[in-house]
């Protein structure tokens, strides 16, 4: 049996008129209101990839490397892989022995696998030398996963091409440089041995140097090297004897 038909219209609500009931005026009524938007509007679209988005300058693109003469800025500390959290970049160290150089160590490859790589932005945190950046790139196609593995030479970038996003670095992370706060040269005493910006410390009055970083070691004769007590074997323990009766192996 079929239902009875409820009015749920309430007190006071106003009826509709033949036309409104039909939809259709309202129908035509939205549309010219999106065509008028069409033609009177500013277009917002970009056609892409014809047109290029340029990012601001705190956009977290692909992590590149900073090159600064010819050489990457990095001192390969390792601090950036082990602040990655999908494990996406993998380095190994080399000793620098140019004197003229005033880092100890430089990576002797170093990658980063994109399909990893969470544009997280860490890496760039930690570095204490800001070598290596989030840059602006942002359009990366593979056609293997080879291909998404990116060595040292194509993670190299001129400073000259990175200057918006280091200066952004600079704002970023000491707002209050110059202002609040200004450099004090105690603060690098755990820097390395024989390098220039020691040095310069020492030109410029640290005399406390001499006794730390720049003194100089002298080599200990092995002979007069004292290695402490006579060092004996280890104990004998009632286990490695043969107990009353055994009997000796053959």
């Amino acid at each position: 049996m079929a239902g009875t038909p409820v009015n749920t219209a309430q007190e006071g609500e106003r009826e509709l008129n033949f036309w409104e009931s039909l939809y259709l005026p309202e129908i035509f009524k939205g549309l010219g209101y999106s065509f008028n938007k069409f033609a009177n509007e500013p277009e917002y679209t970009q056609q892409y990839p014809e047109e290029q988005w340029y990012p601001p300058d705190g956009y977290r693109g692909r992590p590149v490397l900073v090159e600064e003469e010819g050489s990457p800025r990095c001192v390969s500390c390792n601090l950036c892989a082990k602040a990655c959290p999908p494990m996406a970049i993998s380095m190994q160290s080399q000793e620098i022995d140019d004197p003229a150089d005033p880092k100890e160590r430089e990576p002797q490859w170093f990658e980063i696998n994109m399909l990893r790589c969470i544009y997280c932005g860490y890496c760039e945190e930690v570095c204490p030398e800001e070598a290596i950046v989030m840059s602006k790139e942002y359009d990366l196609t593979f056609q293997s996963r080879d291909e998404a593995v990116f060595g040292i030479e194509r993670l190299l970038q001129p400073a000259e091409q990175l200057i918006d996003r280091l200066n952004y670095l600079k704002s970023y992370r000491d707002p209050q440089f110059g202002e609040q706060w200004e450099f004090q040269k105690d603060n690098n005493l755990h820097s390395l041995k024989d390098r220039h910006f020691l040095q310069w410390l020492k030109e410029e009055g640290m005399d406390e140097l001499e006794t730390t970083h720049t003194r100089e070691e002298a080599a200990t004769p092995s002979d007069d090297m004292d290695w402490g007590s006579k060092r004996e074997g280890p104990p004998e323990s009632s286990y490695d004897s043969p107990g009353p009766g055994a009997s000796e192996a053959p």
